[in-house]
């Protein structure tokens, strides 16, 4: 059965800013971070009163990485339930970028020039060295998707929300990690369907 999920990606890091890839480096959020973290409780609330969701209905969960964890407190706050209520679950943590976590794009053109040129052609297979690609992101979304057993609220990242998307059919697998995924936004996927509320 399809279930509805709310997913936001976690507030924005000083790392987000510099451009720097972060994979599963513990960036905390930054002041704006927090801020979107907030908006997305709003637009949530909002969202749930206008559809007469009952709010307590529903699963939350979070990546284990601290971004996603503040973003889920700053939500539940704003919700009205007890910030720490949400599961952390290993299956949304950031696609690993390995070896290339704390460096810019430009920065890995000039290091790793032939690698950037692989991954340019074809991002949904490629693998940064002691990393994991799109594709294996994508199978574990699927895995946790599958497990659902209610509608959720989620906290996670820019690679997990496009490893579900291909998951869900929403994207082709070989646009999907080319898709831009906001901050400050929820992004409601119910089926092959998918929603943004800012």
């Amino acid at each position: 059965m399809a279930r509805t999920v709310y997913y936001i990606r976690h507030g924005e890091t000083d790392w987000n800013v510099a451009g720097r890839l972060q994979g599963r480096r513990d960036i905390p959020l930054n002041a704006k971070g927090r801020g979107q973290a907030v908006h997305c409780g709003e637009v949530l609330r909002d969202l749930f009163d206008r559809d007469a969701i009952d709010k307590t209905a529903l699963d939350y969960f979070t990546s284990p990485l601290g971004r996603a964890g503040e973003t889920m407190r700053l939500v539940r706050t704003g919700l009205g339930l007890a910030a720490d209520g949400a599961v952390a679950e290993e299956a949304l943590a950031e696609i690993a970028f390995g070896d290339w976590e704390g460096f810019t794009i430009d920065e890995l053109h000039n290091r790793d020039p032939q690698r950037i040129a692989m991954r340019e052609h074809d991002k949904w297979h490629f693998l940064p060295p002691n990393g994991e690609s799109y594709e294996a992101v994508s199978a574990r979304m699927g895995r946790w998707y599958a497990g659902l057993t209610r509608d959720a609220v989620v906290t996670a990242h820019g690679g997990t929300a496009r490893g579900l998307m291909a998951y869900l059919k929403i994207a082709k697998p070989a646009a999907a990690p080319l898709i831009d995924i906001a901050q400050g936004v929820v992004y409601v996927f119910a089926g092959e369907k998918l929603t943004r509320y800012a």
